[in-house]
């Protein structure tokens, strides 16, 4: 019985990888209202819109460049947008997070084929890694408010508005539609 719970054991080591770090996943939601420097340490401690980007590189950028008209300006940097009959100011950061596990297998391995034979097989490979993009949006009023936090009075609009922008992104495909329908 201990040879087979060794055995058993010692499988699930050199077969197992260990997470040790984790891209957020939003329960319950699409997005989340939270601090950027809690989602990432190098982004602003301002309140922010932040959903999960399944598109390629440089999608939103395009998407946000064609939606508003800004030829190549400013785009996501404090770009002028209408929310009813107000004028706010959109920013936003597309943000890499990872999820990364570790191969104990790979390494013990490699220690053994090091010791026995002098060679190892994998080469440091021990580690994989995931990448997921997130899109990181702040909204200011004209008095350079955060419209995202709870005390500004038009919080739930703005959001409203973020959430619109959000699932019309995640649906478009070809932006050049955006020039033919009601610009929001």
């Amino acid at each position: 019985m201990k040879k087979v719970l060794l055995i058993a054991s010692v499988l699930l080591i050199t077969t197992s990888c260990i997470p040790y770090k984790f891209a957020p996943k939003f329960k319950n939601e699409d997005y989340k209202v939270m601090k950027a420097k809690k989602f990432q340490r190098k982004l602003a401690k301002e309140t922010s819109f932040i959903f999960k980007d399944p598109k390629d590189a440089n999608e939103f950028y395009n998407y946000i460049n064609t939606k508003y008209k800004l030829n190549h300006n400013n785009v996501g940097l404090n770009s002028p947008i209408q929310i009813n009959t107000d004028t706010y100011y959109f920013t936003y950061h597309e943000v890499e997070r990872t999820d990364e596990t570790a191969n104990i297998g790979l390494v013990l391995t490699d220690l053994v084929l090091d010791e026995k034979l002098g060679v190892t097989a994998f080469d440091n490979n021990y580690s994989s890694r995931k990448g997921h993009w997130y899109i990181v949006i702040t909204v200011y009023d004209e008095n350079l408010k955060n419209c995202l936090l709870d005390k500004h009075p038009k919080k739930l609009e703005v959001l409203q508005y973020l959430k619109e922008l959000q699932q019309e992104y995640l649906k478009t495909h070809n932006y050049e539609e955006l020039l033919f329908t009601k610009k929001s």
